[in-house]
């Protein structure tokens, strides 16, 4: 629980461009994190854009209970973008009584209205960068270029998720002190290990073998997630352990093409399982019943499935990137391979596989590690920390009428 004390409640609009339940970093971060500071007596809402798989209406309190307004859900495209930030701005200024802080959580059209609008307001603005090679990417376009200088000049904090994203801010201008590390939080009640009963009748519903050693990618079947080449190293891992099972969970744009490249491996529906998009609810499920889980991408942020595999007692072979390091001790709680690299990634598995002390180990130590420094309530606190600074550092961001019982924006 947080040590920090309040003698009203603190209200913020929280600004994106979706949010579960399409799964994402960044959307499933919005919804944790909300949900929990909304119990320690905060005020917030989520302006979103919508469309499926979210509900088709504006207001909407979600499963958690978080107040999520949505404004564009009929609308497409680039229109969507447009119809969306035009709303957004509508918002801030239509309510601005109503919330003391702006957060935005995803850069877009929406971003670029919305900076200007919360200045000219007076209301203190965060900012949190959604994955590596973000910046960069902004820095390309007239649009973003402006949102980057803008953000520089009037956040309070830009918020990043490791060290590989400092460096990139830090070179496109932005000063050190206004840089905050926020992990994304994990839910370790959801994501924890379960009994060897528990374990079994979940396979069995899944219809997975008791004997199978699996293992585990959750997550977009995307380019920038390498996963031709955790194909390729599970190909290898098959030829020697026959009772590996490869399951991907999660759907994209790469899925026809990955199925393809595993008919040409000679990888049979006992060896490698695609499982689609499944639900929220689903993820920690199949967690439970893996052995082994493996992130091998070119880029990440911080990703949410290698902290959720870590909370359930998985240990894991991942790429050696930043956004891994800052997780994966190498040896301690999983193994760091070279990016692209499909004979080492092989290699890590097969050593773990076939080692079960050293899967022991490094299981106790993924989970320990999380409950350490990653749970919900830990980030929370760190959300706490910076809203109160904000604040402090902005007094006239005060409201001048009460919050309203639904919190800003209700």
């Amino acid at each position: 629980m947080s040590t920090y004390l309040r003698s009203e409640p603190i209200s913020f609009l929280l600004v994106c461009q979706s949010y579960p339940p399409v799964i994402g970093g960044s959307e499933l971060e919005a919804q944790r994190i909300c949900a929990r500071l909304m119990r320690r007596g905060y005020k917030g809402t989520v302006v979103c854009a919508g469309g499926p798989p979210m509900p088709s209406k504006r207001d909407w309190i979600d499963p958690q209970g978080v107040p999520v307004r949505i404004y564009a859900s009929r609308w497409h495209g680039a229109l969507k973008n447009i119809v969306f930030a035009l709303r957004v701005c509508g918002m801030l200024i239509r309510e601005r009584r109503r919330y003391q802080v702006v957060y935005f959580l995803m850069q877009g059209l929406h971003l670029a209205a919305g900076l200007p609008v919360a200045r000219l307001l007076n209301k203190p603005i965060l900012m949190k960068i959604g994955g590596s090679g973000v910046v960069p990417l902004m820095a390309k376009s007239p649009t973003g270029r402006l949102e980057l200088r803008w953000l520089r000049e009037w956040a309070h904090r830009v918020m990043i998720l490791n060290e590989g994203m400092r460096a990139e801010a830090t070179e496109h201008g932005f000063s050190p002190e206004q840089l905050l590390w926020m992990p994304n939080p994990v839910d370790t009640d959801e994501f924890a290990p379960c009994g060897a009963q528990e374990r079994l009748d979940l396979r069995t519903r899944l219809r997975i073998p008791a004997g199978a050693s699996v293992v585990l990618y959750c997550g977009r079947l995307a380019s920038e997630k390498a996963l031709p080449s955790l194909l390729d190293a599970f190909a290898r891992v098959a030829d020697e352990a026959r009772e590996a099972l490869l399951v991907l969970v999660g759907d994209g744009p790469l899925g026809s093409s990955l199925k393809a490249q595993a008919v040409r491996l000679h990888l049979n529906e006992d060896q490698i399982r695609f499982v689609g998009q499944v639900s929220p609810e689903e993820v920690s499920t199949w967690m439970k019943i893996a052995d082994l889980f493996s992130l091998v991408s070119f880029s990440e942020g911080f990703a949410c499935a290698l902290i959720e595999a870590m909370s359930t007692g998985l240990p894991s072979v991942v790429s050696d990137i930043p956004a891994n390091r800052q997780l994966i001790e190498h040896q301690r709680h999983g193994l760091l391979t070279p990016a692209g690299d499909s004979e080492a990634i092989a290699a890590a598995m097969i050593q773990i596989l076939r080692d079960a002390t050293l899967r022991a180990q490094m299981s106790r130590a993924a989970r320990q590690r999380v409950l350490d420094s990653y749970s919900t309530d830990q980030v929370a606190d760190r959300y706490e920390a910076l809203f109160r600074e904000t604040l402090k550092s902005e007094p006239s961001a005060a409201p001048t009428v009460p919050v309203a019982d639904g919190g800003a924006g209700r």
